[in-house]
């Protein structure tokens, strides 16, 4: 059935395979990276990573890509979530040699709690918890980080991006901006920051969508962790020594129980993800550290940093429908229904004037009567917290107290219906503005960076 499931994909049936397999990687001289997997021994998948090569006039020697291999491979175990997903099989095999210890820590949370959401939409029984083989590793987290040289921000087109460019320029390291694609908000915000920036291009094995059609498994994978091993890579291969994501503290926060573990959209985003990482990367490229900037704060803190960025609000759009695989549904600016765009809406709307928010949005979200049970959903009432990447609920009440008592915002029609039916069925300490807003001290940010996060996203 296997077989017949690449010649026939209307015959594609999940349950029918039994290992997922590391087949073989690549980096040739030109940056071109090929990533290589199979189910079974069909169907077998391949994608493909064009990576810029600054300063290398043109081509990477041989010993420079073995220099790099530890990255290769770490790209290699973490982009595979995309194809083992169609399947979920029992076993993977990996051909190319084990991962660390570390790095297989990782791996399995990946394709395991990475997929919760997915295993939880799906109605599956169980999450998967697929076992990695591991080659003996030193220990991570003896050895001290190392020194913050270069950095490279990735840029996503949203306002978080932005507020960490913008704090790791201020702190005066040397930075480059960095992107998977060139979708209209990243090349807005690139523009708008006036930095250089190093482009990758991702190109997935075109039988996904094949499969997905045919009775695939299909759903969210843990692509941020995919875009950090991406940006990894080029770093190194263009003499950065650091990556800065702009994830903050709220991504740590789940949505939903399912198979004793607590189901977050926002897996690969959060601080347990960038620990395994940090650990994994000790291990397999000890020169190359990642941290997110941003995880001291919560998304409302964000947002009233970004509020003071007027140079980025015309460049910036956070939803998700911008992003789209299939350019017959990608929407070209905020859809203005989603959750995403309902929670950046009402972070930002304390920090803003009405009439500023309308130009951004083209809308006033929060006079119109029929959002609001969607933005009741993001204090959890009426459900859970939208599988999206939203703030904690805490944050949501949060925004919608400041809101209540904010003369500009206090009459428009939701705002009055969020503080007459949802706030009541909170505790007055729930939500507290003052709380959602403070630092924490659970991070992993550089002390050359602190000055500039306090100076930031305190004010």
């Amino acid at each position: 059935m296997a077989a017949d499931a690449r010649q026939d994909p209307a015959l594609f049936d999940p349950a029918s395979f039994r290992r997922f397999r590391f087949v073989d990687r690549e980096l040739d001289a030109r940056g071109r990276v090929t990533l290589r997997y199979a189910l079974d021994d069909e169907p077998s998948f391949v994608e493909v990573f064009e990576l810029p090569l600054g300063g290398h006039d043109g081509e990477l020697g041989k010993g420079e890509r073995r220099r790099l291999d530890g990255l290769l491979a770490l790209l290699h175990w973490v982009a595979g979530v995309s194809y083992f997903k169609v399947a979920l099989p029992a076993e993977v095999s990996c051909e190319t040699g084990a991962p660390t210890a570390a790095a297989a820590e990782l791996l399995e949370a990946l394709y395991s709690e990475g997929l919760g959401e997915l295993a939880y939409t799906n109605r599956l029984e169980a999450l998967p918890r697929p076992r990695f083989p591991h080659a003996p590793g030193g220990d991570p987290f003896s050895r001290d980080p190392p020194g913050l040289g270069r950095v490279l921000v990735p840029v996503g087109g949203g306002k978080d991006s932005a507020v960490a460019l913008e704090i790791v320029r201020r702190s005066g390291c040397e930075l480059a901006l960095f992107s998977v694609g060139d979708a209209p908000p990243i090349a807005r915000t690139v523009a708008a920051a006036g930095l250089p920036r190093l482009l990758a291009n991702r190109t997935l094995d075109p039988q996904l969508q094949e499969l997905n059609e045919a009775g695939a498994i299909n759903g969210h994978v843990p692509i941020t962790a995919i875009v950090t091993c991406v940006a990894l890579l080029t770093a190194a291969i263009n003499g950065f020594d650091a990556v800065a994501m702009a994830n903050e503290r709220s991504a740590s926060a789940g949505n939903v129980s399912f198979d004793g573990v607590e189901v977050n959209h926002q897996f690969s985003k959060g601080l347990r993800a960038e620990r395994l990482l940090s650990a994994a990367l000790s291990e397999v490229a000890p020169g190359m550290r990642a941290f997110s900037v941003l995880r001291p704060a919560s998304e409302l803190a964000v947002a009233r940093a970004f509020a003071r960025m007027g140079q980025y609000h015309e460049a910036f759009t956070s939803c998700n429908a911008l992003f789209r695989s299939d350019p017959a549904r990608r929407a070209s600016s905020w859809c203005c229904e989603c959750p995403k765009c309902r929670f950046v809406f009402l972070a930002l709307a304390p920090f803003s004037e009405p009439a500023h928010l309308r130009e951004v949005f083209g809308r006033d979200l929060l006079d119109e009567d029929d959002q609001f049970e969607g933005f009741a959903l993001l204090t959890a009432t009426g459900g859970h917290k939208p599988f999206e990447c939203v703030g904690e609920e805490q944050e949501s009440i949060a925004a919608i107290r400041l809101l209540a008592e904010d003369e500009r915002w206090s009459a428009h029609r939701v705002v009055a219906r969020l503080a007459a039916e949802v706030l009541p069925r909170f505790a007055a300490d729930e939500g507290d503005p003052e709380r959602a807003l403070a630092l924490s001290d659970e991070h992993a940010v550089p002390a050359v960076l602190m000055s500039e996060v306090r100076a930031l996203l305190r004010a």
